[in-house]
């Protein structure tokens, strides 16, 4: 791996440590982190008091009103386990009712889209399991910046912002969100002391606490006040599962990605596809090498449209879709002249949110990502508790007979997705892109520009990137020069204008890699949003 000197715009430096590393969208969650760690806590400790914190300081992209995704490297056991935190619908609702209330798809936002918020369940596997820090010493900090107040970073002030018209529908929304009738400004100090007390309640007396009591009796008020059917045995009943890491080589490299429901196999798609391709003779942001990533990506999202769903309630052919078979017959459908529409394939059935990397000394590495999908999520928070409720159902599908049709106990396509890469079978970088459906992209992006080009994280943060948005529509970042752009446009791709709205969103990635020798850990810290990587 080489350290760049400035390659691209962004004009940051990596971030060396021996003991430990955190880097996440918001100094003050990342300094949390580090200040666990620096107390004697390992990563995983780490990682909850991290998240715990951005549920504070970002609440626009992540609460415990969503859902998380996890992977975690335990060294002494040297292994990557995957933790599945995500909530599933409402045990009454049925696409046949989301059909009958006028819906011909899901609508984007309100009740219908609320389902069980699955987080605390992923944060109590992986502490039960390994944390060695009480959950009031790992929520110390984040009470403390909800009841005392905590300034408002730039970016986060500007999506806090486009966030307020959802918001202006609900009371309780509007009076937590927006005091005084608008949203925080940067540098604004901000309190939430129904969100410090809902801490308070979970630091005393556990998990449960959210889960059932006052705290559930309040979100499900909240949701069934404004038409949604979530009811107390949603909630009870909820548990977090373990999953087994689903993973793609490239030479010595193994990348992870969590199974289905999330959409981590899309990345593994796009990036089976683009292993055929001899990417450094095609020159990294030349525009043969764009166009052969765009196009892979594009056939995977659309293999990822038809089969990605909750595989407890839907079969999904993870093998034969992830086969070198399958992975060739979709790339010879690529011609380097012509940009191609893209349609799922038929292989054989035999065969808004935050994201957070931690390390420590030990080796442990951790992956996580957390959210409530669109900003605020649904748009509703629940009555006194602070909590604002995610709009996963969003993503369920209204079409009979699709893997993905909504359905009562089922979880949604998922779009956050935490990633990994080991080298030789050892941890080697814990990363992730966060944004919707960038988030895939961004993996096929940021981790070639590590593995294939040898990048040092921050170079691979800062590099331009392209987000696919539909068809053969894609936003290309400003960095990509206008003579690619140019030949990218005559092959046939569409490209946005880069002061488009949708031109301006490629993804807020983290990245931390281990010296397998050494044991150092150097990170980077995305550009595009507020955060920071900090180590000792």
């Amino acid at each position: 791996m080489k350290f760049e000197q400035y390659a691209f715009p962004s004009r940051r430096s990596n971030v060396f440590g021996r003991h430990g590393l955190v880097a996440t969208s918001q100094p003050l969650a990342a300094q949390a982190g580090l200040a666990i760690l620096q107390a004697g806590g390992n990563a995983i400790d780490a990682a909850i008091a991290t998240v715990a914190t951005l549920c504070v300081v970002e609440p626009c992209s992540t609460g415990i009103g969503g859902d998380a995704f996890a992977l975690i490297w335990v060294a002494k056991e040297q292994k990557l386990y995957g933790i599945n935190a995500s909530g599933p619908a409402p045990r009454q609702l049925t696409a046949d009712y989301v059909r009958s209330q006028g819906h011909q798809e899901m609508p984007g936002l309100g009740a219908l889209t609320v389902t069980v918020p699955g987080s605390l369940r992923g944060w109590q596997l992986a502490l039960e399991r390994w944390g060695s820090l009480g959950l009031d010493r790992l929520l110390a900090q984040p009470i403390d910046y909800a009841s005392k107040g905590f300034p408002v970073s730039q970016r986060i002030a500007r999506a806090w912002q486009r966030s307020r018209e959802k918001m202006s529908e609900h009371p309780d929304s509007m009076r937590v969100w927006v005091p005084g009738g608008r949203t925080p400004r940067a540098g604004d100090l901000f309190r939430n002391p129904e969100f410090a007390h809902t801490l308070r309640a979970l630091a005393e007396n556990g998990y449960n606490a959210f889960y059932s009591g006052p705290i559930a009796e309040e979100i499900v008020a909240c949701v069934r006040a404004a038409g949604g059917l979530l009811a107390l045995d949603d909630l009870a009943d909820y548990q977090a599962e373990w999953v087994e890491p689903i993973s793609s080589h490239w030479g010595n490299y193994t990348f992870y990605e969590i199974p289905p429901n999330g959409q981590g196999l899309t990345a593994l798609l796009a990036l089976n596809i683009a292993r055929g391709f001899d990417l450094p003779t095609l020159g990294h942001g030349t525009a043969d090498y764009y166009h052969a990533l765009m196009e892979a990506i594009k056939l995977a999202f659309a293999d990822a449209a038809a089969y990605i769903a909750d595989p407890r309630q839907a079969e999904i052919p993870l093998a034969a879709l992830l086969s070198h078979s399958y992975a060739s017959k979709r790339r010879a459908l690529i011609e380097m002249e012509r940009a191609l529409t893209p349609h799922a394939g038929n292989p054989s059935r035999h065969g808004d949110t935050v994201y957070l990397t931690v390390a420590d000394e030990a080796g442990n590495m951790v992956s996580w990502i957390q959210s409530l999908y669109m900003g605020f999520g649904s748009g509703l928070t629940a009555g006194t508790t602070g909590v604002q409720l995610q709009n996963r159902g969003a993503n369920f599908n209204l079409q009979p007979g699709h893997p993905n049709e909504a359905a009562g106990g089922k979880r949604p396509y998922h779009t956050i997705i935490p990633g990994f890469i080991s080298h030789q079978g050892q941890a080697w970088c814990s990363f992730g892109v966060m944004g919707g459906f960038m988030q895939p992209q961004g993996h096929l992006q940021v981790g070639l520009n590590l593995v294939e080009f040898g990048m040092d994280p921050q170079t691979a943060l800062d590099a331009p990137r392209f987000n696919w948005l539909h068809d053969k529509t894609f936003a290309l970042e400003n960095g990509i020069e206008p003579p690619v752009r140019q030949e990218l446009a005559r092959r046939g791709h569409r490209l946005l204008s880069p002061d488009d709205a949708l031109a301006q969103h490629y993804g807020g990635g983290q990245v931390i890699v281990r010296d397998p020798d050494s044991g150092v850990l150097f990170g980077g810290s995305e550009p595009r949003n507020d955060g920071m990587a900090v180590g000792w």
